[in-house]
């Protein structure tokens, strides 16, 4: 749950105040944003979250997100969007533009957490990528929506071509190394943690601030 300052009213008004800033975001993001926030003192931005299962659902984003932009842009002087492309194939993006908002740039936050230019120079073709989100929801996002949990023998066709699973780690957490570490041995997979911080996402938002 979101603290209530964060959330819009029911009536879609911002809170009190000029120069605000809506920051429409992926569920999956609202941790590392509410951090980011407190750290820099960024009273001024307003965070809306959009579910974090449409990770799973890419196609419902583009719409979700204009809808929620033609919805409040009239309450805040700008929005600004915190999704990179997300497997939308470009969609996203193009909206964006529609709309005159702007957006995180990189393929997807495994991209921008790391650091897009860093990421693109990595040739990890055969990596599965873990945040600090999706280790700790694991199995919501991953195992079970896989059917690995009702058919295991699943899991060498689904991650056959895998080799290994690299956790991105925005906090040093030694009960989530732990637990990322368990996801890479439930897959067959090597194991790499990677501290990342908050990479790009930090620059995108201090830059909107």
């Amino acid at each position: 749950m979101l603290p209530s300052d964060d959330i819009l009213t029911e009536d879609g008004f911002a809170p009190k105040g000029t120069g605000r800033i809506l920051l429409i975001a992926c569920g999956a993001l609202a941790r590392e944003i509410l951090a980011l926030k407190a750290a820099n003192g960024w009273d001024h931005m307003a965070l809306q979250c959009l579910p974090a299962k449409y990770h799973l659902y890419p196609d419902k984003i583009t719409d979700a997100v204009e809808e929620m932009v033609k919805k409040h842009r009239d309450a805040y002087e700008r929005i600004f969007v915190v999704y990179a492309d997300c497997g939308t194939g470009g969609l996203l993006e193009a909206k964006c533009k529609e709309l005159g908002v702007e957006m995180v740039a990189g393929p997807h936050c495994y991209s921008f957490f790391e650091g897009n230019e860093a990421f693109a120079n990595r040739d990890e073709i055969t990596a599965f990528y873990l945040t600090d989100f999706l280790v700790k929801q694991f199995d919501a996002f991953v195992w079970k929506p896989m059917g690995l949990d009702r058919h295991p023998e699943l899991r060498d066709m689904i991650f056959g071509n895998y080799t290994k699973l690299v956790y991105q780690a925005q906090i040093e957490d030694p009960d989530l190394r732990a637990k990322a570490e368990d996801c890479a041995r439930r897959l067959g997979l090597d194991y790499e943690y990677r501290f990342t911080g908050y990479g790009d996402l930090a620059a995108a938002l201090e830059k909107q601030a």
